[in-house]
């Protein structure tokens, strides 16, 4: 079964995590497989957005935690896989969509966080549990949906948030009852304007909100995780 699933039409691209059976848990494996869909569709000149969502019922659980553990080459892995996953997907030039399908938990919630814009469905549940693991939140996903005050709160008490309360919240853009189908007439309208135009507005939001200073505070927030999580000091 493939891990990943990839349908493209009208200029926009539909990726699936498809570990159902596992909530699509994050995975080594799973986590390779969507670096290297990402990495694909960054220059693929016919993709003028992107959807991201998790086969039913979850969007995705997290983090896989029966890989965690191992020798020091395995636990490096898990920190590579998990780097080179996000930079895949900061690099993405056109607006990616996050199809928030079911519950988006840990590593689930900070990958729909890294998305442009987030579109729930009302079964969606969206969960920071770093607090309940014992290790530290990663505030800075928390904030690219949330504000400051807002992310505060979710960081320090690790709760649950449920679709209509994320959309009061600001931390999703809609709560609609099919999250793939709200995101693909979203994803339309924006495929209707010119790659380039799309690849350098993206590029202007993207440093309007981050600032010379991202890059650095999110491997900053990947180290603390891993080091907490895994015992691993990349």
């Amino acid at each position: 079964m493939d891990l990943v699933l990839l349908e493209q039409r009208d200029g926009v691209a539909l990726v699936t995590m498809n570990r159902p059976d596992k909530r699509n848990a994050l995975s080594i494996a799973l986590r390779r497989a969507l670096t290297e869909v990402f990495t694909s569709l960054t220059d693929d000149d016919g993709v003028r957005a992107v959807i991201l969502t998790g086969a039913p019922p979850a969007f995705c659980g997290g983090m896989d935690h029966t890989e965690f553990g191992g020798d020091e080459p395995h636990k490096r892995e898990l920190f590579d896989s998990t780097r080179a996953l996000f930079d895949a997907i900061r690099d993405v030039p056109v607006p990616l969509l996050a199809a928030i399908n079911g519950p988006a938990i840990g590593g689930g919630f900070v990958l729909a966080a890294a998305c442009d814009l987030l579109i729930a469905a009302r079964t969606a549940v969206l969960q920071h549990v770093g607090l309940k693991m014992g290790i530290p939140v990663s505030y800075g996903a928390l904030l690219r949906v949330a504000s400051p005050q807002i992310a505060r709160e979710l960081a320090f008490t690790a709760r649950a948030v449920e679709a209509d309360e994320a959309l009061a919240l600001g931390l999703v853009r809609a709560v609609a009852d099919d999250a793939v189908a709200h995101a693909r007439e979203l994803a339309a309208e924006i495929a209707a304007y010119p790659r380039d135009v799309l690849v350098k507005t993206k590029r202007l939001v993207r440093a309007a909100e981050e600032g010379g200073d991202a890059q650095r505070a999110t491997n900053a927030e990947l180290r603390a995780f891993h080091r907490g999580l895994f015992g691993v000091d990349p």
